[in-house]
């Protein structure tokens, strides 16, 4: 029996000997890796501003402080995410208005965000559900008109490109993840992209209590002033420390997992049980983040049997995600949402499991995750 964890971060000798560097110097917050690490994210992705966060959910809480957010305002959000998505417009008093999942991508239905436009509604969320893009066009042409901001969660597509974009630079801003299991790693930590450098300065304060200047820009230490709120969301040396390293992996490890998905997409086709996700085509490209088989009906019922067989041959599973958000209880409860709302993202959520394809493994354990799997729905099916 293999072991194929569902992700593991890629650390290696030159990440180490970068944290420790940052570790036997004077300098653990407030220096220059922070800014380094901002310029090589920029680069890879083409941003012409950028700046580090604390995390992801960080990120998605300073777009919507930046812009101002708040009571009576509304905010358009897919129903098919992690909640962090929502959470960033609760924390602002605003209301997630949610919007039901596309079947063939996984990504918001757009054929239905107009209808949910009211003269409340002052931004629109993005989720390129898995690394696969949203059509920004059309996105664009929905926002642009009324004055819209709109918010790239990029959690899960880094490397995801939209006609040639880097996706998060489609919208108004981009905030990505660098969650362990992510296609690169800060251990923790997040990070905002933008075509708008006011955006990204603004955040860059208010990220940082809304001081004025940056210890480097004081010419009498300790000696400031406050111009804004703000929050203490930064990122500290030894998390920029590995992400510097981090981004010089970003081409062959998303190399790896194109390979890995492709291969496993492949082996999975022929399965009549299961259904498969649109990926990458001429316009959208994906950043193959796992591969998520949608169960059919009969199977689906069994899932949990089928996962439990996947997972005791080895093979390391998830799901995203464990429902759709306006249907976990905080949401359900607070805006009274029936059983039957949003059935495509209930589906997903309901009838899917992610299977892996990061960097850590190679094609032999994609034909292994491919036999396991079709060797468990045989064994369901008797």
């Amino acid at each position: 029996m293999r072991e194929i964890p569902f992700g593991r971060p890629m650390i290696g000798d030159e990440e180490r000997a970068a944290v420790m560097a940052v570790l036997n110097g004077p300098i653990l917050v407030h220096g220059p890796r922070a800014l380094e690490f901002e310029r090589a994210f920029a680069a890879w992705t083409g941003a012409r501003y950028a700046t580090s966060t604390s995390c992801c959910t960080a990120a998605l809480h300073l777009a919507y402080f930046q812009l101002g957010l708040g009571a009576g305002d509304e905010v358009i959000v897919p129903a098919q995410t992690h909640a962090a998505t929502a959470h960033a417009v609760e924390l602002m008093g605003a209301t997630p208005v949610f919007v039901d999942a596309e079947p063939r991508t996984g990504n918001i239905d757009l054929d239905q965000v107009e209808a949910a436009l009211t003269p409340r509604t002052r931004a629109i969320s993005v989720v390129h559900y898995l690394g696969m893009p949203v059509d920004m066009d059309r996105v664009n042409a929905i926002a642009r008109p009324r004055g819209l901001f709109v918010v790239e969660d990029c959690a899960l597509s880094l490397g995801a490109r939209y006609r040639g974009v880097h996706t998060g630079l489609l919208g108004d801003v981009g905030c990505f993840s660098f969650y362990p299991v992510k296609h690169m790693t800060t251990a923790e930590g997040g990070m905002i992209i933008s075509r708008h450098e006011e955006v990204v300065a603004r955040i860059a304060r208010q990220k940082a209590l809304g001081v004025d200047r940056t210890h480097g820009e004081r010419k009498v230490p300790g000696v400031y002033d406050v111009t804004a709120v703000g929050f203490n969301y930064r990122m500290n040396e030894i998390e920029a420390a590995i992400g510097i390293e981090q981004v010089k992996r970003l081409d062959s490890m998303g190399k790896a997992r194109e390979r890995n998905y492709r291969a496993l997409h492949g082996a999975l086709r022929e399965i009549d049980e299961i259904d498969l996700f649109e990926t990458s085509n001429g316009i959208f490209e994906s950043s193959y983040y796992c591969l998520s088989i949608l169960l059919g009906p009969a199977l689906a019922e069994r899932r949990i049997e089928l996962v439990a067989k996947l997972n005791a041959a080895g093979v390391g599973t998830s799901v995203y995600y464990p429902k759709a958000v306006p249907q976990l209880r905080f949401y359900r409860d607070k805006y009274k949402v029936g059983a039957r709302d949003f059935p495509v993202a209930s589906r997903i959520s309901d009838s899917s499991i992610a299977l892996p394809v990061g960097p850590h493994l190679g094609e032999d354990d994609m034909a292994y995750i491919a036999q396991t799997l079709k060797t468990a729905i045989r064994e369901l099916k008797r």
